[in-house]
């Protein structure tokens, strides 16, 4: 039986006139040296505060935590990056919460790269503090700390929908010439927003569900009332909820009201007619900006 399935001699012999070969790998001839932990993240329009609302709500983060010394790095692009989302921090061995390993395993000379669910333990190492043992999280009482998810969902949702509506979309014939690896927003819109929005065709329909119905009018106008809600509660105090230092709330809140003054008129005039958050976003990226090494 093994005869007969064996590979015909004059395959073999075609074959055996390309053989496969396999190479070392090519290493970078130059690169350029890990000097300190480095931010991934996507390219800042003006500055160093990114474009991107996620990479930004991390800059603030560490910013607003006390974090110096952090470098920028605008090169890299969500493919090359962890689980191919921005921002990574890359951090020397020394610092890498790893640097006890033993040889087996541990990270090369490199350093680690860190996604961002990694970033709050590093940054608890660099400070010598545990975030963890605070069951307030730095809020003025628990009554906050409830509250702030409430605002942590609200700008994630309503507002975060809304910057997405604001952002200007390819033509039809751009998107067929140069296809994006990112979904269309319709698909974006309803993975943050609760209720989702229903498709665009029903359950009587021949063609399977596909698309997504938004309700602009609709977004926008809850958009209007967070804008309204958030200026309120923020009122005079520093940072929101009246908490003495900056929480991952403010991070967050920043992000957002930089983004959508960096938006189109249609979000942008809610945020500009709210002159406490006009200048509560004026005083934060002053600190954010000069938290990092560019």
């Amino acid at each position: 039986m093994a005869s007969f399935f064996s590979v015909p001699k004059p395959l073999v012999a075609f074959n055996s006139k390309f053989p496969l070969k396999t190479y070392p790998p090519i290493r970078p001839t130059t690169k350029n040296p890990l000097t300190g932990p480095t931010l991934w993240i996507a390219p800042p329009k003006d500055g160093n505060l990114s474009n991107d609302v996620e990479c930004l709500k991390w800059q603030a983060y560490l910013a607003l935590r006390g974090v110096k010394g952090v470098q920028l790095r605008y090169d890299v692009a969500p493919e090359g990056s962890l689980d191919g989302v921005l921002p990574n921090l890359h951090v020397p061995l020394a610092e890498s919460p790893l640097k006890n390993v033993p040889e087996v395993g541990r990270p090369d000379e490199n350093g680690e790269l860190l996604p961002t669910h990694g970033i709050p333990g590093w940054v608890d190492a660099e400070l010598g503090v545990d975030s963890a043992a605070d069951p307030l999280e730095g809020y003025v009482n628990e009554a906050a700390r409830v509250e702030s998810r409430a605002w942590v969902s609200l700008l994630e949702g309503v507002v975060h929908a809304a910057l997405i509506l604001s952002q200007p979309q390819p033509s039809i014939f751009y998107s067929l010439l140069f296809p994006s690896a990112k979904p269309p927003y319709s698909d974006s819109l309803q993975k943050i927003l609760s209720p989702p929005p229903a498709s665009l065709t029903g359950l009587c329909s021949f063609i399977p569900p596909q698309g997504t119905r938004v309700n602009t009018i609709a977004i926008l106008s809850q958009y209007r009332d967070a804008i309204s809600a958030l200026s309120e509660r923020l009122g005079t105090d520093t940072w929101f909820l009246g908490s003495s230092e900056p929480t991952p709330l403010d991070a967050l809140a920043f992000a957002y009201l930089h983004c959508l003054l960096n938006s189109g008129d249609t979000v942008r005039i809610e945020v500009t007619r709210r002159v406490n958050l006009v200048a509560w976003e004026w005083r934060v990226r002053s600190l954010v900006r000069d938290g990092f090494v560019w």
